[in-house]
């Protein structure tokens, strides 16, 4: 455990984490929605600090980030707790619920990215965000060996641990999961609003941004849906990436997975605001780079397999000389 940052105490021991838009008000012994964060003799503490339940080397394109080091394998770390609901949950083993674990503290994981040669640390698998302690300490020592940080994230924390964090990282791959406010509060748990201006923020703040909806049949598949995400994040930066991944049945849905012909239909309607839209969780659909201009294959995709094709060192289309938006 780690005594928790961003809380306040009040009265009778009671204490009030600030750290997410939930604001969870906790008696003596009595832990938040996230379940990783309790309230200790008057003080909050971090339950999952240090604790690891799922570690790899990844290739970064499964985070999805498919604009950011292509091609490369970054080591990837999760522990548990989420402080959304999502009936859906794809990780939800480890999610909303406390799995097998192994411990490692912040300088291990830098020399572990170091020596298996990855280019950074992407926080993923779990939500991050409620394992805030053990992320902004792993990202500080990760920044001092020179090694880049990806979070990948449902983005609804608050304003001031969020900015805090963001000083230490250079990409992040955030979902935006409904266009809808009361589908957000009523059955993710979470709020629209304050997820979208963290992508605001992470954005004005130069971080990589690439953003995931998984399109979930009834719930948020409509064009007018898929619409409105792609024209709102348009009015941010036409570049950004957006991936629709495919839903496949998890946790409380039972749904049959999202149609393949639904998703090709999405995918037009986002292409119609957005230079770079990709099909996620279908092996070769619309995972390929092309170019917004001409129409150039820039970057060739086959699952995890990645082939740079038609990109000049400077980040230029070779055909016609557009910069694509590839950090590197």
């Amino acid at each position: 455990m780690r005594e928790a940052l961003f809380f306040e105490v009040l009265k009778d021991d009671r204490v009030r984490c600030d750290l997410c838009p939930h604001h969870c008000v906790l008696k003596v012994g009595q832990s938040g929605i996230c379940n990783a964060r309790k309230n200790i003799d008057g003080i909050l503490y971090s339950l999952n600090y240090g604790q690891i339940s799922s570690i790899s080397m990844d290739p970064v394109e499964k985070k999805p980030l498919f604009h950011f080091f292509p091609g490369e394998g970054i080591l990837s770390v999760g522990s548990w707790g989420c402080n959304m609901s999502c009936p859906y949950c794809q990780n939800w083993e480890i999610s909303h619920a406390i799995p097998r674990v192994r411990e490692f503290p912040p300088d291990q994981i830098a020399t572990l990215a170091k020596d298996h040669k990855s280019f950074g640390i992407a926080y993923t698998y779990s939500e991050p965000v409620v394992w805030f302690e053990y992320v902004l300490d792993c990202a500080r020592v990760a920044m001092k060996e020179g090694l880049h940080n990806v979070l990948v994230t449902n983005g609804f924390i608050e304003e001031k641990p969020f900015k805090l964090l963001i000083q230490y990282f250079s990409a992040m791959n955030i979902d935006i999961k409904s266009f809808n406010e009361d589908y957000y509060r009523k059955v993710l748990g979470g709020n629209r609003d304050v997820v979208m201006k963290n992508v605001e923020t992470a954005y004005k703040a130069g971080i990589h941004i690439e953003l995931t909806t998984l399109v979930v049949p009834e719930d948020n598949d409509s064009e007018e849906e898929i619409g409105s995400i792609a024209k709102w994040i348009s009015t941010i930066d036409k570049s950004i990436p957006l991936h629709l991944s495919r839903y496949f049945p998890n946790y409380k849905y039972d749904r049959p997975p999202t149609d393949p012909d639904k998703l090709e239909n999405l995918w037009r309607i986002a292409k119609e605001y957005l230079d770079y839209v990709y099909i996620g969780n279908i092996a070769g659909m619309h995972e390929n780079t092309v170019c917004p201009k001409c129409g150039n294959l820039v970057i060739k995709r086959n699952g995890y397999s990645v082939e740079i094709v038609g990109l000049d060192k400077e980040g230029n289309c070779t055909n016609c000389g557009h910069h694509i938006a590839i950090r590197k």
